[in-house]
């Protein structure tokens, strides 16, 4: 789909970003342009880029702390690491994803949107051994079932560090689905939140968990 299909920015995406709100523009309109040619989002997402994906992602930036460490995993299209980049200059992110074509997309990203805060790492999470047990916190957005995206995001962050992973509306029914290795992987205080109530069209929840 061409930029023209681009849904319109919702009045709420400036308050999200502030005065980085042209980053936030030009990296939704790369990804509106050349998104579905080089594999990075389906062909039916364009005409609601902002509300379902950017903004989606946008509203957990509050989340993560501030001078923080913070990794993406899976990291794909950006979202959520460029997008969290972008609202979160103070945060230090490290997008790890595996896809070399991917990876691609996001160092051109960092390039072209002035990026100082992001390092971009072609590895698996589970071969990503040089960030294990040094991340102030994971992300993670539509990449795997909990059960199995916790043995890839717990041992990245360090103790006393937190699991941040966006969800969908099944969120409750993954926490209870991997009871074991919740127990496994010493998480506490697992929950979901749910961001954005009021303010975007699809509010966002996020299963959040410390890691000890």
């Amino acid at each position: 789909m061409a930029p023209s299909d681009l849904e319109q920015e919702p009045v709420v995406a400036r308050e999200l970003f502030g005065d980085r709100i042209e980053l936030a523009r030009a990296y939704t309109s790369a990804l509106a342009e050349h998104g579905e040619e080089r594999g990075l989002i389906g062909p039916l997402e364009v005409p609601r880029l902002w509300s379902r994906h950017i903004l989606n992602s946008a509203v957990a930036a509050p989340l993560f702390p501030a001078a923080g460490r913070v990794g993406d995993v899976g990291s794909g299209a950006g979202l959520p690491g460029i997008v969290l980049a972008i609202a979160r200059p103070d945060v230090q992110w490290i997008l790890i994803e595996p896809m070399e074509r991917r990876t691609v997309w996001l160092s051109e990203q960092v390039a072209a949107l002035g990026l100082d805060n992001v390092v971009v790492e072609r590895a698996r999470a589970e071969e990503a051994g040089r960030w294990e047990g040094a991340l102030d916190a994971v992300t993670a957005r539509a990449v795997s079932a909990l059960r199995t995206l916790i043995p890839w995001t717990a041992p990245l962050a360090r103790d006393g560090g937190e699991l941040i992973l966006l969800k969908g509306q099944g969120a409750p029914a993954e926490i209870e689905a991997a009871a074991k290795v919740i127990r496994k992987h010493r998480l506490s205080d697992v929950r979901v939140q749910i961001l954005g109530e009021g303010v975007v069209a699809e509010p966002t929840r996020v299963i959040r968990a410390t890691v000890r």
